[in-house]
């Protein structure tokens, strides 16, 4: 690949994290095959599948290999700007090519006088444009004129009744070729086929003169026909009649076992069956000739009355019942020159055509005029390939902008207002709808590297091939997203198909999901478990009946012995309840002593640090997933080869899935006439001891706090300091008595 001129500057913007080259301007376009193609964002993409005019990309895709890659591309923009005055018109995807966009150079004249015929031809000749649809409509553009450039010659080309009837001839002896308007008609070389078939056809029937081998005149044919019908079975049955002649003890066996007539008996008789055919044509005698009637194999009953009305009678005389040996030589004698000359036979496919009429043809003038209606069109060929190129350059004028946003940059993708070529529709699901719903031929085996939660669906519409798609849900959670839900999918043209959930590649969709994780979780598993118990439970209670039932209605069973002692309780086992139930208080206890110390505001800042304790790990991981979900892996399980990290981070995410909200300025009513009014009434009661716990809780902590001293403990009585006075005589007197007061009065020792 050669360097980029130094006089062009490339403009690249950043979108979803991922820098990708701008298409702005004709040198842009011009210069593109000198970008490097590390920089652009895909290197190839499927012919199928896609929401572009499958037209277009069989027109780019020149190698017909169902991919487009980097150089077919710009090829077909090269292609396409060197007809145009101004390449950057390829940016703007209009629906209809403007004559005026075409330009003046030899490519754009002769293109354009086609695209005014084009326009005359459809009766607008003085229209300033053309659509791609328009100049792809052949059979309104060449249904004035049968010759249009196609090498397809139709008998509406010729008012010459003769020559009609040579191109009917053609096309039903040798086959047609339709033409673009849909019209069969003959090329030169099925005309040339023709032909060479008429003489070999009449050569050989001027070999050596047929009437002298055909013995039977016209029926002669026929004759041959019932004998090679029936050769190989009269073959076999003289060669087994000699062989019973060498020797007698042969003549059982020749005539097949018994087991055999056996096998074909047990099975539903048919006269035709594979079984009976097989068997000899009659009953084996040595010298024994063929008879044609009576003890003959039913399966070949047929077949020898044919040859004795076709072949025997005529040739060896009438009233014969049976075939020597003998007699079969002569007959095959007889016809062998007439076989010999039919296996020789040249040009069968014009045999039906009559020799008459074969010699007619041939001594004609017609072929030399079908001959020049065929020049008369080749001269056509150029005028009317100009009229294809229209059309491509229609086709490549609407759909090139498209391709080129969504495989050199994904510009579309992250656009707000328009949408991916590989996106196929709206998905609803689940009180949500999602936008990034790509058409897959199967789950790829590594969706999962995408980093996205993914929902493979079958869908299925009436008159309408079925199709699986790749949904993506990247907004809400997975609560409710399992194998075998239904929803409705939408595609591009507003069409609704019935969409099943048929495998699902499990990733996180939100941090709001991830951070209730855990508790749902935990949730579940307390379900599983408590439901786990209860089975067992309900299955001992069952066991229990039955055994009641049994001893009730069996009295053969046993009782139970009576004043068995009841079994006695381990005391390790009691001691260890003991244990762990002091454990448990013991922690509580801590954890409660703990809270107690706490100040009022304290208190929320533990409880969401014990929140984010639980939630944050999870939240992490999804984190970390949301930071690399890319739509790379998704998009090559439909064939395209991503050469950027196409990535979708939460705020996109966000906008590709949307989730049920009420529109702008509704009203709710939030009276439900089918509510638990005795759960309501228990979820109050419920918040109000709990807010009557955390009062009594707060109070709690600021008795202790400013008290020195947990509030159930009794307050220490103070005196008051009487009012008035200096305070440090006050204390200056407290001293004094003190010291003045006599000692404390000792016990007397004995």
């Amino acid at each position: 690949m050669t360097s980029p001129p130094a006089q062009h500057s490339w403009k690249f913007f950043r979108t979803g994290g991922l820098d990708q080259v701008a298409l702005e301007t004709a040198a842009d376009l011009l210069n593109l095959e000198h970008l490097d193609q590390k920089l652009w964002v895909a290197l190839s993409c499927p012919v199928k599948g896609l929401e572009i005019d499958e037209k277009t990309l069989a027109l780019i895709d020149a190698d017909n290999d169902g991919r487009i890659r980097v150089p077919e591309l710009l090829a077909a923009v090269k292609w396409a700007a060197a007809r145009l005055r101004d390449p950057a018109d390829l940016l703007k995807g209009a629906r209809v090519l403007p004559l005026a966009a075409i330009n003046e150079a030899p490519e754009g004249r002769a293109l354009l006088d086609s695209a005014r015929q084009i326009l005359a031809t459809l009766g607008r000749p003085d229209a300033a444009a053309v659509s791609a649809d328009e100049s792809g409509d052949t059979a309104a553009i060449f249904a004035a004129s049968p010759l249009n450039g196609d090498g397809v010659i139709p008998p509406e080309a010729t008012e010459d009744p003769a020559v009609q009837a040579l191109i009917k001839d053609i096309i039903a002896t040798v086959g047609g070729v339709r033409d673009r308007t849909g019209k069969e008609g003959v090329t030169a070389e099925k005309i040339d086929q023709f032909f060479t078939e008429l003489k070999s056809y009449a050569g050989w029937l001027e070999q050596s003169a047929a009437k002298d081998i055909a013995v039977l005149g016209e029926a002669t044919g026929a004759a041959v026909s019932a004998l090679k019908a029936i050769r190989a079975k009269a073959d076999d049955y003289f060669a087994r009649c000699r062989l019973a002649a060498f020797d007698a003890r042969a003549t059982a066996a020749l005539n097949r076992s018994e087991d055999e007539y056996l096998k074909v008996a047990a099975n539903d008789m048919k006269l035709t069956a594979e079984e009976v055919a097989g068997l000899p044509l009659a009953r084996i005698d040595a010298g024994r000739p063929l008879p044609f009637f009576d003890g003959v194999n039913p399966a070949w009953a047929g077949a020898l009355a044919k040859l004795h009305e076709a072949a025997a009678a005529p040739l060896l005389g009438p009233g014969r019942r049976f075939l020597t040996e003998q007699e079969w030589a002569t007959l095959n004698g007889k016809l062998a020159a007439y076989e010999t000359w039919l296996g020789g036979k040249a040009g069968s496919a014009v045999e039906k055509l009559g020799l008459p009429r074969v010699r007619e043809i041939l001594g004609g003038q017609t072929r030399e005029a079908l001959a020049a209606l065929v020049a008369r069109d080749q001269e056509l060929e150029p005028r009317y390939k100009a009229i294809s190129d229209v059309n491509r350059l229609a086709h490549y004028h609407r759909d090139l902008r498209a391709l080129l946003h969504n495989f050199v940059n994904f510009e579309d993708f992250y656009s707000p207002d328009r949408w991916a070529v590989f996106q196929a529709g709206t998905l609803y699901l689940d009180s949500r709808s999602t936008e990034l719903c790509v058409q897959v031929p199967a789950p790829s085996p590594i969706a999962a590297m995408s980093k996205a939660f993914i929902a493979y669906c079958d869908c299925k519409r009436a008159g309408s091939e079925p199709m699986k798609i790749a949904a993506c849900i990247t907004q809400g959670d997975s609560d409710y997203l399992f194998v075998g839900r239904n929803g409705v999918f939408y595609d591009r043209k507003g069409r609704d198909w019935d969409a099943t959930v048929t495998s699902i590649v499990d990733n996180p969709i939100s941090i709001r999901q991830a951070f209730w994780s855990p508790y749902k979780k935990l949730i579940r598993l307390i379900e599983d478990r408590v439901a786990k118990r209860a089975a067992a439970a309900d299955a001992a209670a069952s066991s229990k009946l039955e055994t009641v039932a049994d001893r009730a209605t069996d009295p053969a069973k046993a009782p139970p012995k009576p004043g068995e002692p009841p079994k006695k309780i381990d005391v390790g086992t009691v001691a260890a309840l003991g244990v762990a139930v002091g454990a448990i208080g013991g922690a509580l206890g801590a954890i409660a002593t703990g809270l107690a110390r706490l100040t009022p505001w304290q208190l929320p800042l533990v409880v969401v640090a014990v929140v984010l304790a639980i939630s944050l790990p999870s939240m992490a991981i999804a984190w970390l997933k949301l930071r690399q979900r890319t739509i790379g892996p998704i998009l090559e399980g439909n064939g395209w080869a991503i050469n950027g990290r196409v990535k979708i981070n939460v705020p996109f995410g966000a906008r590709l899935t949307q989730t049920a909200r009420l529109p702008p300025g509704a009203r709710r009513t939030i009276e439900d006439p089918y509510e638990d009014k005795a759960a309501k009434r228990r979820r109050r009661l419920f918040w109000v001891v709990l807010i009557v716990a955390l009062a009594v809780g707060i109070r709690a902590h600021n008795v202790y706090f400013n008290d020195g001293r947990y509030f159930w403990q009794k307050k220490p009585a103070t005196q008051e300091a009487p009012k008035g006075g200096d305070p440090k005589q006050e204390a200056a007197k407290e001293a004094g008595e003190k010291e003045a007061a006599p000692p404390a009065r000792q016990p007397r020792s004995e």
